[in-house]
């Protein structure tokens, strides 16, 4: 009964989604999977939202809003870029360079906010702004085209995704629930004062965190980049949209958290989330009706969340 009780909280809410997302597509006479560009929309879809779910709840989970997250992918994967067109690198090495400046970005955000004590909200802020102007200072405002080349166009493909996704997924698991960083940052969560009088050191803990959210914004910049063939500039917070994508799949993987693993739940959320997303494609749904009916399913949500103990009790005594 208790397993079973956590399979069906673990597993509930994709299987919903999924329902009703199907059951859209037959009512309209669409087959949300009728093609390879289909199934390829909806992988690369999970794992980006995925990589920006893992980075952004690693600080919110702390009390930390860090805005800064798209400019990291944005200034790590140009630079990557960049390097990758002048001398000739493969597409392999362009995913490590990024993923290793989206971590040095991150590692220097937190130093930042560590060193001023000022508010993370603050600081992300002019991090972000920061970040973007550079980007537009080493690209002249024209961002970085490689369109013709077939290496890094052809990596975006399902079988890299998923083991991206996967190695993602298997390092966020082992790394905060298997490793004296990982207690260490869950004990800071329980109780900040607590923690740091028993000898956990919240500097450390926070830099390594802000560092782990640079190496998956540096991987999600990679991916974004490798699609569409280009990378376009963002200015005055334009890089702070892709952040508000996660916010959906991180309160869905909070609630999975409760009977599996959070991580996992994230993954889930995410897959929820591109389920949605791919049923907007297929339907070919303007982008203000997909906001306003994204927004209406988070609150949704969250009503629900912040009512669960009444609704149970509700359900209970009826």
């Amino acid at each position: 009964m208790k397993f079973g009780k956590k399979l069906l909280g673990t597993i509930i809410i994709p299987l919903l989604v999924l329902t009703v997302c199907l059951l859209i597509g037959t009512v309209n006479g669409v087959d949300l999977f009728d093609s390879q560009l289909s199934w390829t929309t909806f992988v690369r879809a999970i794992t980006n939202v995925t990589l920006v779910t893992f980075a952004l709840s690693i600080n919110l989970n702390s009390g930390r809003f860090d805005f800064s997250i798209g400019s990291i992918a944005l200034l790590s994967s140009i630079i990557s870029a960049q390097l990758t067109v002048r001398f000739g690198l493969s597409a392999l090495t362009m995913l490590l360079l990024s993923v290793l400046f989206g971590g040095l970005l991150g590692l220097i955000s937190g130093l930042v906010y560590v060193s001023t004590r000022l508010s993370p909200i603050i600081v992300s802020l002019g991090i972000a702004l920061f970040y973007e102007g550079l980007s537009f200072t080493i690209t002249g405002g024209h961002g970085v085209l490689f369109a013709n080349n077939t290496e890094l166009l052809s990596f975006a493909n399902n079988r890299n995704y998923l083991i991206i996704l996967a190695i993602a997924l298997v390092c966020m698991i082992v790394l905060f629930d298997h490793t004296k960083f990982g207690y260490e940052y869950k004990a800071l969560l329980s109780g900040q004062r607590v923690a740091v009088n028993t000898g956990i050191k919240e500097v450390p803990n926070a830099l390594i965190c802000y560092t782990v959210a640079g190496l998956l914004m540096g991987a999600q910049g990679f991916i974004s980049a490798t699609n569409n063939g280009s990378i376009t500039m963002s200015l005055n917070f334009g890089s702070i949209s892709p952040m508000f994508m996660a916010f959906l799949p991180m309160f869905i993987g909070g609630f999975i958290g409760r009977y599996s693993n959070d991580k996992l739940g994230y993954l889930l959320g995410a897959l929820s989330s591109a389920l949605i997303s791919l049923v907007f494609v297929r339907l070919n749904v303007s982008s203000s009706t997909q906001q306003i009916i994204s927004a209406a399913l988070m609150v949704t949500f969250l009503i629900y969340l912040n009512n669960e103990g009444k609704l149970k009790s509700l359900l209970k005594h009826n």
